[in-house]
This record gives structure tokens, sequence and C-alpha cells, in this order.
């Protein structure tokens, strides 16, 4: 599909131009004010393009535990061979799950991979040749710029609705615990059952995938940057879950005293309070005890648990990690070997 990228802005300055920089004039009767009528319709029927081309890739999910329903959501298809993203709380625990796609067909489907850390997941349908979409590069993504969501909002299958990317990395608490980065905000309105669908631009490409909603709002929404997803999705499809490794900790973010920011010369004033050491884990072996506060890993800030988490990559599995911390009042440094992350 060959459309130009719009925001907001840019078709308010066509409508602008197009008038005379000063507003509306002229009656209804005259062309020009069907001219403008004709300008104001480049919005929607960018929305309606993008319905147009996307919605045969987006399917309704339905899921199955212990012979009953547990629950319902979206998905799109990412490839022609019928895997399908969506989020992990609609598919988590699921004994049994089914796609319905766009033409009325229907297929089962098999739980391929599961990360609870990014509330995402892979399906496959049993099913060929279909259509899927691509993922843009939700780095280039802009405020203000148009953002169309199609999916299953309380089972009201192949539901458009559209609005803009409202703000740019945001933070999103998962079930597992775990702190999702680089979260894109939206307007687009979603309700439960959107969860796992794409979040558009104005060329059809995803450029999130939507996960959330405060329900005691209006118009705040979040939806999993297509950057993460592309990369979780990978590793999905190869290993089932993303590998990150670990550990074997319990802790706490706590303020630094001053006087040992200043004596280290640490350039943070927060770190990470241990308060739980597993045996026999990559930690207890490092030597590392409870009331240690760690405060660098391979001389990257530890500002916090998220901190961490994002830090204990799988680049680090097996692998030496140089970590400093602060016992009593002093500096000391050690070396842990992090392992894989249990399942």
């Amino acid at each position: 599909m060959l459309m130009k990228t719009l925001n907001m802005r840019e078709v308010l300055l066509n409508i602008s131009e197009n008038v005379g920089g000063s507003g509306f004039q002229g009656d209804p009767g005259n062309s020009s004010f069907h001219k403008d009528g004709e300008i104001l319709d480049v919005y929607s029927q960018t929305v309606s393009d993008v319905f147009d081309t996307a919605s045969k890739a987006v399917v309704h999910i339905e899921v199955r535990g212990n012979g009953a329903p547990i629950g319902s959501g979206s998905g799109f298809f990412i490839s022609p061979d019928g895997y399908i993203v969506t989020n992990s709380h609609v598919v988590h625990g699921a004994q049994s799950v089914r796609v319905f796609l766009a033409d009325g067909r229907s297929a089962s489907a098999e739980l391929i991979g599961d990360d609870p850390g990014t509330d995402l997941a892979i399906v496959r349908a049993d099913i060929n040749d279909v259509d899927h979409l691509e993922f843009a590069d939700s780095g280039s993504a802009r405020p203000g710029q148009i953002a169309v969501a199609i999916g299953s909002p309380m089972g009201f299958q192949q539901t458009v609705t559209a609005g803009i990317v409202s703000g740019l990395g945001r933070s999103l608490r998962a079930r597992s615990g775990r702190l999702i980065d680089n979260v894109i905000q939206t307007d687009a309105a979603l309700n439960p059952g959107n969860s796992g669908g794409p979040l558009l631009d104005s060329q059809g490409r995803v450029i999130g995938v939507n996960t959330a909603i405060i329900y005691s709002a209006q118009g705040i929404c979040f939806a999993i940057a297509s950057n993460i997803a592309r990369w979780v999705t990978a590793w999905l499809i190869k290993e089932g879950r993303v590998r990150r490794s670990y550990l074997g900790i319990a802790g706490r973010k706590v303020p630094l005293v001053r006087k040992l920011v200043n004596l280290y010369g640490l350039k943070h004033d927060t770190g990470v309070l241990v308060a739980n050491v597993e045996a026999r884990s990559p930690a207890a072996r490092a030597g590392i005890r409870e009331g240690d506060i760690l405060v660098t890993l391979e001389e990257k800030p530890v500002t916090g648990v998220d901190a961490l988490h994002r830090l204990l990559t799988a680049d680090f599995i097996g692998e030496a990690a140089r970590i400093r911390l602060i016992r009593g009042l002093e500096m000391k440094r050690v070396v842990a070997f992090p392992e894989d992350t249990p399942e």
C-alpha cells in the first residue's frame, strides 16, 4: 500500500494552506467549502486504507483451559505460515487455542513461546498462505503521528479505532513483575479484547502490540514497541522463551550514603540492597551476602532492581560479570558467573 505517512499536524496544515491560512472561508454552498471537506477526509481515508490492508492479518483468539473458555484476545500474523503475535496474558496457561480469521475461517493453534516479562507470546495456527503484517521501526515513531488499532474488544471482531501516538519511552510493569521499557502510549481507544492486536502506522505497518489500558482514565493506552516485539518474537520462535541471566538474589532499591557516593566516585545515588541470596546460586558462589548493596555490573550503574534486570541479558550466561558492591563502609569487587534463568 503506497501512502504518505501523515500525522495530525500535517493534516491540519494541509487544511490551513487550502483556505489561505486564515481559517475556513466561504459557505457550504461554494466549491471551496467542498474542497475543504475533501481535505478533511484525508485522515478518515487513511484509516480506512490501513484497515482494508491490515485487517486481513488480524485474528480473534479464544483460549480454553480445563475444557472451558478462560479468555480471549487479539493477535496478528507475522508470516505466511501461520505464526501469530499476541500477548502473554492472553494465552499464558492455555490448554488449547483457537484463532478466527477475518475471512470467517478458524483454526487450532499451538503455543510456541511465551514471555511474561514483556507480555508477548507466539502461537502458530494450523494454516498457510495467510496475509501477514510487517514490523515498523518504532524508534522512528513520533508523538502526534496517526495510530490505528485493530482487534476484538469485548469480542467484537475486526474493530478499528484510531488516534495518535500520545507519548514514547513510557515504562509499564508486566504481570511477572519485570519493567517493560520504551512502551508506546496512544489515545486510540482500546478495551478488553484488544490485547495482542496491532497498533499500526499510516502505512499499515506494526509500531506496537496493544497490551494495556488504564481503567480509571480515558484515552491512556499502551503498546509494546515493535522493536522490542521483533527481538522477543525471534527468541520465542527459535527457543520458545527469552533467555536471560540471573544471579539468584532478592533485593530492593535503596539510597546510598552521600559520603560513600563521593568517596568512591559513584555517578548515581541509589543501589540494590541484597535481602536474600539463594543457596548455590551464582551470587552465593561469588561471595555476595545479605546486606550488601550492589552498585555496578561491568561498570554500568545498578540503580535499582529494574536496572539490574535490564543488565542481566543472555550475553552474561556463563560469562564473568564484574560486580562492585558496598559492604558496610567498604567497596568490594566480586566476579559472578550468571546462569540461565530457570524456566
